[in-house]
């Protein structure tokens, strides 16, 4: 139980920061969030990695959820088993959803900082051109 509430907090930890390292000011400038979603890459990949955290969150909740119930309620009638539950390929299922999460969230970072660079290029060369 202990881990996986470590692992949500975790995910939910990487989950904000890239969200918030996407539109953050670059350079002291910022960046219509308007222009970043005109790259098709780059929404395709925002919305893999929010949709890859939402479902790793679900699959970790789920069973560490289940499990501190079992524990408070006393569900394990014979404690020399084994493995009381069966839940632990929904954890691994969860854990490595959020790993792939979290790199879907650095290649998102990585277009997002494509893209600024290509809108940043464009503004500073457009206000050269006309002085």
């Amino acid at each position: 139980v202990a881990l996986g509430c470590l692992s949500v907090a975790f995910l939910l930890l990487c989950t904000v920061a890239g969200y918030k390292s996407l539109f953050f000011s670059y350079r002291g400038k910022s960046v219509p969030k308007s222009v970043l979603f005109k790259s098709t890459s780059f929404s395709v990949f925002f919305n893999i990695a929010s949709i890859t955290s939402g479902l790793a969150l679900f699959l970790l909740i789920w069973p560490t959820i289940t499990e501190q119930l079992h524990i408070t309620r006393n569900v394990h009638r014979n404690l020399e088993t084994d493995c009381p539950t069966a839940k632990t390929g929904l954890l691994g299922g969860g854990a490595f959803l959020s790993l792939d999460s979290c790199l879907f969230w650095l290649v998102a970072l990585m277009l997002a900082d494509n893209v600024r660079e290509d809108h940043l290029d464009g503004f500073e060369s457009r206000h050269s051109d006309s002085n």
